[in-house]
């Protein structure tokens, strides 16, 4: 099984996350609050089971997923967030497409066009760039000597996955959306731990950038990022091992 990996430089990942973990956790804890509020057993919520997947593969306390779920049924149920997409072009004509939850739609389209217009972007409509995106699930687990390569893919396979791929240091495990939470589940009846998993947008048209474009690039993805709303930003920028997401 082959193509393209999206797990390169776990460490350099890992090392990112945690600078930025608070924030993180406040995103990925907006998600499980939403999924959890029409019904908070995650046992029957697949959308829900997903966001804890999500939540745990950045370490995110027992605790703190607790909370989220308690606030579904409190603090949250007054509470009527949104989910948007955005699409876009960045640098050099980059594709960008934007996830958002949110309480204040004006609000955050206003923030996003900000961002996009300050760092050499702009907005478009719906569609410009998703067509050349495949929405899939991804899960990723770090690769450790205690881990076998062959037990690994024929987890993969048994469960229902599309595609395995073997990195130096990660199993790369790709789904369909449709077959997502049942090999996340499967993998982690297997007592298997995630260093990601959850459903993205993957391009199937990656370009490089260089210099300035490259720089200006980046400076657009951390300012999306850095938005409370912006939940999740999908690319089709064939980033440097360093800066990859």
């Amino acid at each position: 099984m082959s193509g393209h990996s999206h797990a390169a430089n776990i460490a350099a990942k890992k090392a990112k996350t945690d600078a930025a973990k608070g924030k993180i956790f406040t995103k990925v804890g907006r998600e499980i609050a939403v999924a959890a509020k029409s019904n908070p057993d995650p046992s029957t919520n697949s959308k829900l089971a997903d966001a804890i997947a999500k939540a745990r593969a950045v370490n995110m306390p027992n605790d703190n997923i607790k909370r989220c779920i308690a606030k579904a049924a409190g603090d949250m149920a007054s509470d009527n967030y949104e989910e948007l997409t955005y699409e876009g072009y960045g640098p050099a004509g980059s594709a960008v497409i934007i996830k958002a939850l949110t309480d204040n739609k004006n609000r955050t389209v206003d923030y996003v066009r900000t961002a996009m217009r300050k760092h050499g972007g702009s907005l478009g409509n719906a569609g410009c760039v998703s067509f050349t995106f495949t929405t899939m699930g991804i899960i990723v687990i770090e690769r450790t000597p205690d881990l076998d390569e062959d037990v690994i893919m024929e987890y993969a396979l048994d469960a229902g996955a599309d595609d395995f791929l073997s990195e130096d240091d990660a199993f790369e495990i790709h789904t369909s959306v449709s077959s997502f939470s049942q090999v996340r589940k499967y993998l982690e009846d297997k007592g298997l731990n995630f260093f990601k998993a959850q459903i993205e947008m993957v391009s199937q048209n990656m370009i490089t950038l260089e210099g300035d474009d490259l720089a200006k690039f980046q400076r657009l993805i951390d300012a999306l990022e850095d938005l409370d709303d912006v939940q999740e930003v999908y690319h089709n920028v064939d980033l440097p091992i360093e800066d990859e997401e």
